[in-house]
């Protein structure tokens, strides 16, 4: 019976989301079982653009460590602000975030090798969370018996790695990129003589996207429910 409501409400989950969330846990789930190894996922340019791995281009964002509270922690910030970003401002426009997704991954890479970055995995949930908390302005948000608006998560998330001891430049990295696609996407265009620099392009948007319907269309009278046809002349 547990199984069955986990795999229900895995279904339930956006597809964009569900797809991101296994593919991190079957990741980790690998390198616990040692069928591969975390140096065959990690950002490497040499071995990228010499050795022909670009499998890293996309591996360096599914590891977030072997499995503790670090890994589940991430986990359920990457399941939740997903989920709530693909649910709400991006409902039925799945094109529009898997572009949100690549801009973002790209720009993470290219800062990430300037940073010498191996892992990306925690700056794409930071620029989730930053971007979330933007567009959710007014959300008040419950953080370890803090409570604060929702556009100081992100720092928040920030001082926690701080005082864990761990490198903020990840998350730093993510909060720069998530803030440079809330400009372009949500204040540039709204300026004096702005407009929307960031375009999905037109294949992603037929591959993902549900086509809608058109309102003023009229059905041809043999397809409206109910009709009946005239038996034909004898």
């Amino acid at each position: 019976m547990v199984w069955r409501g986990l795999m229900a409400e895995f279904l339930q989950m956006p597809a964009v989301t569900r797809a991101y969330t296994a593919a991190c846990v079957l990741t980790t789930a690998a390198v616990q079982l040692d069928v591969i190894s975390p140096f065959q996922l990690y950002f490497n340019p040499h071995l990228v653009f010499r050795r022909f791995q670009v499998w890293r281009l996309v591996t360096n964002f599914l590891f977030f460590g072997p499995l503790g509270h670090s890994f589940f922690f991430n986990m359920l910030f990457v399941f939740r602000y997903c989920r709530l970003l693909e649910e709400g401002s991006f409902r039925g426009r799945t094109a529009d975030f898997v572009f949100m997704l690549l801009f973002g991954g790209i720009l993470m890479i290219v800062l990430g090798f300037l940073g010498n970055l191996s892992f990306l995995g925690q700056a794409l949930m930071a620029m989730l969370v930053y971007v979330w908390s933007r567009r959710s302005p007014g959300v008040a948000i419950d953080f370890f018996g803090l409570t604060f608006k929702a556009p100081f998560l992100p720092w928040a998330l920030l001082g926690l790695s701080l005082l864990l001891g761990n490198s903020i430049l990840v998350d730093l990295l993510g909060i720069t990129v998530g803030h440079i696609y809330y400009f372009l996407e949500d204040v540039f265009p709204n300026q004096p003589g702005g407009q929307r620099l960031l375009l999905t392009p037109q294949f992603l948007k037929l591959l993902l996207d549900t086509p809608v319907e058109d309102l003023n269309y009229l059905p041809l009278p043999e397809e409206q429910l109910g009709l009946q046809l005239p038996p034909p002349q004898q």
